[in-house]
């Protein structure tokens, strides 16, 4: 899939954005809060690409501005979540670049991923989870809809090699339907 919104592209990760992605996800306001270390080096994060970004339902978010990935969403569909869902369910994942914090870019691409999920893969129900003091992502996930539904505590968490509180939030097709013909 590529889908366009007013501000961004949402594409398929290329080798050739591992320089960007290192530009971005080396910072350390970013991955550990989203549960994942650091970047270390462009040859790290070409390795990402390879192995995690690769992924089906994963995606570049390209500011149309920049012209360049800035950060990343994707949709985990059943077996492939984190949460353990059933096949017409999926979990969405995030993360934009901290120079472009507090634009709206994420709400902006989250929707996007919200309406394909929904009306092209015939989704029943999304979910959402945010680590423990990640309130950026938390309001990220009631700007789109997002309702609070169930927190997991002391989960290992083997990416950052220790323990979490995870909350997961969660938005079915219905809702969804309503928000959207108001």
């Amino acid at each position: 899939m590529i889908s366009e919104t007013a501000r961004l592209i949402l594409r398929p990760w290329q080798e050739s954005d591992a320089e960007d992605l290192y530009r971005y996800a080396s910072d350390p306001q970013i991955g550990p809060i989203a549960g994942w270390p650091v970047h270390t080096s462009i040859e790290n994060s070409l390795e990402i690409i390879k192995g995690v970004l690769s992924k089906p339902e994963t995606y570049a978010v390209v500011l149309k501005s920049a012209g360049h990935a800035v950060g990343s969403i994707g949709l985990m569909i059943g077996d492939a979540s984190n949460i353990g869902l059933p096949n017409d369910e999926g979990e969405i994942g995030y993360w934009i670049g901290v120079p472009f914090w507090g634009q709206g870019l994420v709400p902006e691409a989250v929707n996007e991923i919200i309406r394909y999920g929904f009306e092209d893969l015939n989704l029943k129900q999304l979910w959402c989870g945010y680590f423990e003091g990640n309130t950026k992502s938390k309001r990220v996930q009631e700007k789109c809809g997002f309702k609070y539904h169930h927190t997991n505590e002391n989960i290992p968490w083997p990416l950052m090699n220790d323990i979490r509180t995870e909350h997961i939030s969660c938005l079915p097709k219905n809702e969804w339907k309503e928000k959207i013909n108001q």
